[in-house]
């Protein structure tokens, strides 16, 4: 070959065996072929009752508010943190945002209108974040374990929200909140369902292309090195729990949008539920990996087995059985992944 002359274009296969590896170790593509699976199963044994447009529906209202929590008990477990008081604030901000809605509107659940409803979506958020707030200072700042604080607050959140309400459920929602949002639709479309799936972009945009997301993988990874960096891990955990803490202000909101009160029982697992769901969807127990996509689809695997297991006719107490084997595979899964790459 002389000077002038180029070498031979050879083809590249290195990318192509890159996208495979990849996805053959993909954590969201496993668990989406799951629920696919899942979904196929049902349909062959009842396609009259499960491949429908109201079963789709009903589905996907029942499983909203459980995915707001879980968006963000997504971005705690990356941390290789945990909560477990998104179920109780969930009924702490219920209660207060059904309280202060009552005493403007005097209980009238007819007469009460927009600027009623207002009120009540802010001090949800407001009840969700100061718990929040309250979990992230004494993790981040007085660094009590994540278990030990949540724990507390689960109990103490609960306990704050039946003092409120004398240990009963609060009721005289506006008739505006519940037609609007709880069973109101926006071109045949649910607005929970709307609500829930804007609130889930905006935290799968965050956690993907923000420097807050960034941040946030980087402390469940090594927490460390990521303060070597200059980053605050503590001031970024703390807006973590606050953002937790939000969010389940909100889904406390939507629920009481949706049962037309604020349940101080219904609600025991929520916490649970959102853990596993996350899990589930692919994020590690362990920190530094995980989606939001990936908790979608985790979370409409329980609610895709509750469901089927109606509609065929099987025993409801095989759900949750059925959820336990899914969520220790899952788990057993990540970490035979985290030791073969600690292997190499």
């Amino acid at each position: 070959m002389t000077a002038g002359e180029k070498a031979p274009l050879e083809p590249d296969v290195r990318p192509r065996g890159e996208l495979k590896r990849r996805l053959a170790t993909s954590n969201t593509l496993w668990i989406g072929l799951v629920l696919l699976v899942l979904v196929a199963v049902f349909g062959a044994l009842r396609p009259d009752a499960v491949l429908t447009t109201f079963t789709l529906q009903t589905t996907l209202v029942e499983t909203s508010v459980l995915l707001v929590l879980s968006v963000g008990m997504t971005f705690v477990i990356i941390t290789a943190g945990i909560d477990l008081s998104v179920g109780s604030v969930l009924v702490f901000s219920g209660v207060t945002a059904a309280m202060a809605m009552n005493a403007v509107s005097g209980g009238d659940a007819t007469g009460a209108g927009w600027g009623t409803v207002l009120l009540g979506l802010v001090v949800a958020l407001a009840s969700g974040a100061a718990w929040g707030l309250l979990n992230g200072l004494l993790i981040a700042r007085a660094g009590i374990p994540p278990l030990i604080v949540t724990l507390g607050s689960f109990g103490a959140a609960l306990g704050a929200g039946q003092l409120l309400s004398d240990g009963s459920n609060v009721s005289g929602v506006p008739d505006v909140l519940t037609d609007g949002l709880g069973t109101g639709t926006w071109f045949g479309v649910p607005n929970l369902v709307l609500l829930a799936a804007a609130v889930t972009a905006v935290g799968a945009l965050l956690l993907s292309t923000t420097r807050f997301g960034r941040h946030t993988h980087a402390i469940g990874s090594n927490a460390e090195a990521v303060r070597r960096a200059g980053v605050s891990v503590s001031g970024h955990l703390v807006k973590v729990y606050l953002l937790a803490g939000v969010l389940a202000g909100l889904a406390g909101f939507m629920a009481l949008a949706y049962f037309r009160v604020a349940s101080i029982t219904g609600h025991d697992t929520d916490n649970l539920n959102a853990i596993a769901g996350v899990v589930l969807g692919g994020t590690s127990l362990f920190g530094g990996v995980g989606s939001v996509v990936g908790t979608v689809l985790g979370v409409f695997i329980p609610a895709v087995l509750r469901k089927g297991f109606v509609i065929v006719g099987v025993n409801v107490y095989w759900q949750p059985i059925a959820v336990a084997v899914v969520l220790v595979a899952a788990v057993w899964f990540d970490q035979s992944r985290r030791r073969a790459r600690n292997r190499r």
